[in-house]
């Protein structure tokens, strides 16, 4: 990117949080807020014209609210990444978060390092989900995943979409379905971080998966990984 820096739009319809958020992302050498908004409508609109990377998108808004304008967002052309931003932990919204389209979900009382990271986290590719609901987001919500099929029906998306992964490449998407961060697999496969990157990003390319979490709920869809796998089997990540 020709400025150097990652650039964020807030959106949330208390201007004093936008200011909170603004005052702390400013502080950051390499992030920059280009924009801001109060309702999901005002979001889209500053969005087809304001060139930005990362979007902090509030759930809760009168109008158009954070899952609609996420939808809508992501389906821009060169669309940014959205983290969804709730003080409601619910399972519901991670899911319809994801559906949506959104790379990340944080909670709005995380410390602002945490913030922080999930911009530069989302910005490199990778997805963020708020510790404390990555758990209850794999046991509970990948069966509604795995139902939702692809647009939201009720048919599973055909498996071929996973053929041209090799061996270790499904592997890897198993693991990040489990909700392993790269380090977590590296030494589940005792490989360096390096390699599992290198995995990492083979299988979104070959998936067309647009970052992490796209590639995690099409393991789920596809049925590489069953709900009743997270139970039974899953890592200690």
């Amino acid at each position: 990117m020709s400025t150097g820096q990652i650039r964020v739009v807030l959106v949330d319809d208390q201007q004093l949080v936008r200011a909170g958020f603004r005052m702390v992302i400013d502080s950051q050498p390499d992030l920059t807020v280009v924009g801001e908004a109060g309702d999901g409508a005002a979001a889209v609109e500053l969005l087809r014209r304001t060139p930005a990377d990362v979007v902090l998108m509030d759930v809760r808004m009168p109008g158009t609210d954070g899952i609609a304008a996420t939808e809508l967002v992501t389906a821009l052309p060169e669309p940014p990444r959205v983290v969804v931003l709730t003080t409601f932990d619910l399972d519901e919204y991670v899911v319809a978060a994801i559906g949506a389209g959104a790379s990340g979900f944080l909670l709005k009382d995380a410390p602002p390092e945490e913030m922080l990271a999930a911009v530069r986290t989302v910005h490199a590719g990778d997805s963020v989900i708020a510790a404390s609901s990555t758990r209850r987001l794999l046991q509970h919500v990948a069966p509604i995943l795995r139902g939702a099929g692809n647009g939201g029906g009720t048919s599973q998306v055909d498996p071929s979409a996973l053929a041209e992964l090799t061996p270790r490449e499904r592997e890897v998407l198993v693991l990040m379905a489990y909700g392993a961060s790269n380090t977590e697999i590296a030494a589940q496969l005792f490989v360096s971080e390096a390699t599992v990157k290198t995995h990492v990003g083979r299988v979104l390319f070959k998936t067309g998966s647009r970052d992490r979490v796209q590639a995690v709920v099409l393991a789920y869809r596809t049925g590489l990984v069953a709900p009743a796998d997270l139970l039974r089997d899953a890592p200690a990540c």
